[in-house]
């Protein structure tokens, strides 16, 4: 195991220095001069050249990079030239508010997903499966800003329950659930479709299995199998799933915090491609890569706890 361990992290590093490289280099690519964007369009070419040459922006790419990526590693992540401000206590505000609103949003849809999905499972073929499959598909396809106005319109709006812009709640559950519950919401329609759709898919693999047909031909107990030998293997790939949307929760929350205007990482991300605000979009793109490969990385440690044969495999 611990050599697994060992491999994982070496592929884990090597991951994040390519993508480290290929997320400054596209955010270097950008259209836009930032001298032009920080002095405005009524500044002379002289000026703008002489602001571009004291950040260093017309220095070749590589040797740029390895400056970015030695000051990044120690902690100076620069300074945002449009909002005046270091970059690294801005990123990791906003990348604390998303984890909350995608904290609240998984620690709710995971569950009852899981739940539902192997319950399908349990009823494959009959009305129940049928309603459960077909309503997961049916929210994965459902946008997330359609879900957003909808749940504005009825919660916010009409009934009045809850407010219109979420928040960074304050720490007690009464104002985390007044923040995070509407803005979850479409979220967690998105999650319940991939989540419970796998749990399901895993589930009936499971209980096809040979060791599950040994179990039965034992004479053991129904739940019993089902908790000891089905899930412990059902939920492998549920797991890898899991994984994956963690980083979406960080990461894919652009359209969710615009809209209801949520100060979160998305947002940040958003205000700083349109702004041309490199410094501040190459720490929050890098950081929610980070965030990706360490959810990947525990995924890859939970599955090879519950199954052996994926580390003696490697």
């Amino acid at each position: 195991m611990g050599r697994y361990v060992l491999k994982r992290l070496g592929l884990t590093a090597i991951t994040l220095v390519l993508v480290s490289f290929a997320v400054f280099a596209a955010a270097e690519v950008l259209p836009g001069d930032v001298g032009r964007t920080i002095l405005g369009p009524y500044a002379s070419q002289q000026q703008v050249d002489q602001l571009t040459h004291q950040l260093g922006a017309d220095e070749p790419l590589v040797k740029r990079y390895f400056t970015w990526a030695g000051n990044f590693v120690q902690g100076d992540w620069g300074t945002s030239p449009i909002q005046n401000v270091e970059v690294r206590p801005l990123v990791l505000e906003r990348l604390k508010n998303s984890l909350i609103l995608g904290g609240f949003a998984l620690l709710l849809i995971v569950p009852f997903s899981v739940a539902l999905g192997v319950f399908a499972a349990l009823h494959y073929g009959k009305a129940l499966d049928r309603v459960i499959s077909i309503a997961g598909l049916s929210f994965v396809a459902l946008p997330e800003f359609v879900v957003g106005v909808v749940v504005i319109v009825v919660f916010a709006v009409q009934l009045g329950w809850l407010p219109v812009s979420s928040q960074v709640p304050e720490p007690n559950p009464v104002d985390i659930v007044r923040q995070c519950l509407l803005p979850s919401i479409p979220l967690m329609f998105v999650l319940f479709g991939y989540i419970s759709r796998m749990a399901r898919a895993g589930t009936i693999e499971a209980l096809r299995s040979n060791y599950t047909r040994t179990a039965v031909l034992k004479g053991l107990p129904r739940r019993y199998i089902i908790v000891r030998h089905v899930l412990r293997n059902a939920l492998l790939p549920t797991i890898a799933v899991v994984s994956v949307q963690v980083g979406y929760l960080v990461g894919g929350l652009v359209v969710v915090e615009t809209l209801f205007n949520y100060p979160g990482i998305g947002q940040l991300i958003l205000n700083a491609a349109t702004g041309h605000d490199l410094p501040t979009l190459e720490a929050s793109v890098l950081m929610i890569a980070l965030i990706y490969t360490v959810a990947n990385f525990t995924a890859d440690v939970l599955s090879a706890l519950l199954n052996p044969r994926v580390r003696l495999a490697t």
